[in-house]
């Protein structure tokens, strides 16, 4: 909500203290999550408590220099983003206003206090095509035209869910195709309504559906370890925790890229500037792997750094998951990536203790799992109150300090998410990328994914991952062994586990995010890559059998190349040619 919506205000307040970004005021007519303007500057607030005659306000701004006496101004209006086209290919900040905008407006990057403008240019025309005609009913959320946002994404122009009843209809009266803005009308119904291609939307209420279905299809990522270990289904919800330098915002970025979504939500919820400023530029640049064109025309950036407000941290994370539901509403699948919830906890932590709350585990508020759980709920496959499809998947971020997956904020997103991505310092440390533990990780929607993976992928996809997992868990107890007595102790059948058990690390569950290549591995790939590894397993213990000595048996020349099946963009005839040398190499030894 900028300044120019608000259109009646009550009376104004007065302020009564100012404790960082909390604001008391007194005399303040105002309801609950009502957005406020504060002293002189107008900075941009939100009413979190009232008490009596004294109204408590966060503010999304840098509050110094304001104090007591100043007014407070009450738009009336709950925090709201504008929705409409012009939100793709955009970057905000944690209050939905368009950096760029107010970077035009000042002349200058660094932004001052009390500047604002509208989320969505309310000037610019767009083209816009029907979908009704007259005399035609619709329903609440019922697609009325189109108009085309970016070269990749038709924005759909709807009947605002709350303009109707749920099951009421009315008849479109007037509509026709041209050129309008956001804020004109395109359709008339006969109760009075006026369609527009702006509509507005209170950020900490989820919009309207009429079901939330079990996920079927998974979220591709194009990640071996993800899509082939630790899947994550479209509409679901996952956590990325793991320690400073362990790899979560590169892996943020890889699902951003490559993952199969139609829209791309990326919020940068109080990182540090310098990891935000390699988003800000670096996403223009991409190009889409699916189609080829710029990767920003369907993604929108909330660009929110550690030296903002903290309050504004808390917001951004509303806005964004605001926004992905506007285009589920549509029928597309989003994205929505998080980095990193922990970050929006502490700003929670920070408000909560400057109202001097009660203080829950490590100072956090009591209300924090709460919270968690009200943000990945909205995350879902839905049928949507028009008929069709959508979903949101929520992918967050987590920054335990000193990678501690003990601390409140890993502990309670680990009750709410249903796939566990846990980086490992260690595996970092070894260049091991994605540097996922397979040990600690897992996914709770690999039973209700497996029909999918087995229809468009192979039959036998779940036997061939079960039988990776059960290496790498035998590799992991054999491990403790060899720091005992050494490899050379183990008997042969299990050295040689230990051979197939590295080619599965090494070949399989790394992957190099900056070849131009390996950075994309699609399902069919990640498949015949363990298939590869299989083969090499099967053979070569069949020739353990037969008497062949284990160290003859590693030192083939044929295996190593398994590691570079990765970087072939011809894999398939790599990966037949490669089994065939293989099995010939092998068996000549017995």
């Amino acid at each position: 909500m900028s300044k120019a919506d608000t259109t009646e205000t009550t009376e104004h307040g007065v302020i009564q203290s100012v404790s960082g970004p909390v604001v008391s005021a007194r005399d303040l007519d105002a309801r609950m999550n009502d957005v406020v303007y504060v002293g002189e500057e107008g900075l941009m607030g939100e009413v979190i408590e009232i008490e009596g005659n004294i109204t408590t306000i966060q503010v999304y701004e840098e509050t110094s220099g304001v104090g007591p006496g100043e007014p407070v101004e009450n738009t009336g209006e709950p925090l709201s983003v504008d929705l409409g086209p012009g939100m793709l290919d955009a970057i905000y900040d944690g209050v939905q206003r368009p950096l760029d905008v107010l970077e035009g407006k000042m002349g200058s990057p660094y932004l001052d206090r009390g500047v604002d403008a509208p989320g969505i240019d309310l000037e610019e025309t767009w083209e816009f095509e029907p979908a009704v005609d007259e005399g035609d009913e619709v329903g609440r959320g019922d697609v009325v035209g189109v108009v085309e946002e970016t070269v990749t994404i038709d924005h759909k122009v709807m009947v605002p869910p709350d303009a109707l009843e749920e099951g009421e209809t009315a008849e479109v009266v007037s509509i026709e195709a041209g050129s309008f803005d956001v804020t004109e009308t395109v359709a008339e119904l006969d109760n009075g309504v006026e369609v527009t291609m702006r509509q507005e939307w209170p950020v900490r209420e989820a919009r309207p559906t009429v079901e939330k279905r079990t996920p079927r299809q998974p979220l591709v990522s194009g990640q071996r370890i993800l899509d082939g270990l630790f899947p994550i289904a479209k509409g679901g919800t996952a956590a990325i925790p793991g320690p400073f330098g362990s790899g979560k915002t590169v892996t943020q970025h890889q699902l951003a890229k490559y993952a199969d979504a139609d829209i791309i939500v990326y919020v940068g919820c109080g990182e540090r500037g310098n990891e935000m400023t390699e988003v800000i530029e670096d996403f223009p640049e991409l190009e889409d792997p699916a189609n080829g064109n710029p990767l920003m025309a369907r993604t929108s950036l909330i660009a929110n750094t550690s030296n903002m407000p903290v309050a504004a941290r808390e917001s951004c994370i509303y806005t964004g998951i605001t926004i992905a539901e506007y285009y589920r509403d549509m029928g597309y699948d989003v994205a929505l990536m998080a980095d990193s919830t922990s970050r929006w906890a502490e700003a929670m932590r920070e408000i909560s203790s400057r109202l001097e709350e009660m203080p829950g585990e490590e100072g956090y508020p009591a209300y924090l799992a709460a919270r968690l759980a009200q943000f990945y709920e909205r995350a879902g496959y839905f049928e949507n109150v028009n008929g069709t499809e959508g979903s949101v998947s929520a992918i967050g971020a987590v920054s335990p300090p000193g990678g501690d997956f003990s601390e409140p904020v890993t502990q309670n997103t680990l009750r709410i998410v249903k796939t566990f991505w846990a980086l490992d310092a260690d595996l970092a440390e070894r260049r091991h990328f994605p540097s996922i533990n397979w040990n600690e990780s897992y996914s709770l929607y690999k039973d209700q994914l497996d029909p999918w993976f087995q229809e468009n992928v192979s039959e036998d996809w779940p036997e061939k991952r079960q039988w990776a997992v059960d290496v790498l868990d035998e590799e992991t107890e054999l491990q403790e062994i060899v720091q005992l007595v050494g490899k050379d102790a183990l008997p042969d059948d299990q050295q040689l586990t230990l051979e197939v058990a590295r080619y599965l690390r090494e070949a399989y569950l790394q992957q190099n995010a900056f070849h131009p290549v390996d950075t994309y591995c699609p399902p069919e790939k990640t498949y015949l890559m363990l298939t590869t590894i299989e083969t090499f397993n099967d053979e070569a213990f069949s020739a353990l059998e037969a008497g062949v000595p284990v160290e003859e048996i590693i030192d083939i020349e044929s295996a190593p190349r398994i590691n570079r099946i990765g970087v072939q963009e011809d894999y398939e005839e790599y990966v037949e040619e490669l089994k065939a040398d293989i099995a010939e190499e092998l068996r000549s030894l017995y």
